[in-house]
């Protein structure tokens, strides 16, 4: 993300990469109270200009993803925004993170202040001085940030967007690190300097607690590998989820030959699970040969067969 002083960049839903991801809410289960702050320097990202387009899609269910944990304390979850045909969702990657701090604060720095794995990803904020976190034993998370990380002009549809993904990275940064009771509603305060009633974006109206919108949550996401991973030779498992549990999808793999051009290596359909366990989750375990590739993975349209709808793409490499 380039840097900014003075002008704020202006983020409205248009001319963001057509590539998308599929984003999860994290479990956990103990509780804790913990409080951190801390300084940095601000950071401004990428100007965005175009008209908006609606909150939800009437294509996509409304349905929560599955809660899951991660087993790495220096990893945490962290939520960007990014676009799925004629809407724009959010996505989460896992990240390394340093230890200083604790793992909502630490996940909430990196949404701030770093960019995406994944090029077609971004998000408004910008690294603020101040950002501190507590717990309470309501299953609430306090974010208190200083003003400086609203420094992007936004417009409302998009200024929802980037609360949500404020709510959803410190929320599944609670949960997989244990400080959230996973069986009890999550919610986030954010407050801005210590006070209420900020306009986020000049747009939201913060200080009361606030849930996940599940409606924001990508139609289809690609979990592993992540982007960019490189791959041991051998057996591959491609793991995902869908917010259409039993649905059919469709993949393919491209992959780079001597030339550089990609060309399809395998393709197939799967279906999502429809189970209560596992709802809309789908795997693939594939024998791959070393070298770079391409993988898509998209709904098929109930309505008709042979349009995808709402593609997940991940790069990867597979080592000799």
């Amino acid at each position: 993300m380039g840097s900014s002083f003075g002008a704020k960049p202006r983020y409205v839903l248009h001319d963001i990469p057509l590539r998308t991801r599929w984003a999860l809410v994290l479990l956990a289960a103990p509780l804790s109270l913990v409080m951190t702050g801390c300084v940095a320097d601000t950071q401004s990202a990428e100007s965005i200009s175009g008209p908006s387009i609606a909150m939800t899609s009437p294509q996509v269910q409304a349905t929560s993803a599955p809660l899951e944990t991660t087993e790495s304390a220096t990893q945490a979850p962290v939520y960007w925004i990014g676009r799925s045909d004629d809407n724009t969702f959010l996505y989460r990657e896992f990240r390394d993170v340093p230890e200083e701090e604790n793992q909502v604060t630490r996940a909430l720095r990196a949404m701030m202040s770093e960019s995406p794995l994944d090029p077609d990803f971004f998000t408004p904020w910008q690294n603020p001085k101040k950002l501190a976190t507590s717990i309470s034993g309501r299953n609430v998370i306090t974010v208190d940030v200083s003003d400086d990380a609203f420094n992007s002009t936004l417009d409302a549809d998009m200024a929802a967007r980037a609360v949500q993904q404020l709510v959803y990275t410190a929320s599944a940064a609670g949960a997989s690190s244990g400080l959230i009771d996973a069986g009890v509603a999550i919610q986030v305060v954010v407050l801005v300097d210590g006070h209420t009633d900020f306009m986020a974006f000049d747009h939201v109206k913060l200080g009361e607690p606030m849930s996940r919108n599940a409606a924001l949550v990508a139609p289809v996401w690609i979990i592993d590998p992540q982007e960019g991973s490189a791959l041991p030779n051998g057996s591959v498992k491609i793991s995902g989820r869908s917010t259409t549990p039993g649905g059919l999808l469709s993949w393919q793999l491209l992959r780079k030959d001597e030339g550089g051009e990609s060309t399809t290596y395998l393709s197939g359909e799967t279906l999502a699970a429809n189970t209560s366990e596992n709802p809309g989750l789908f795997s693939l375990s594939l024998s791959l040969e070393p070298g770079s590739y391409d993988l898509r993975v998209s709904d098929v349209d109930p309505e008709d067969s042979g349009r995808q709808l709402h593609s997940d793409t991940r790069k990867f490499t597979v080592s000799d």
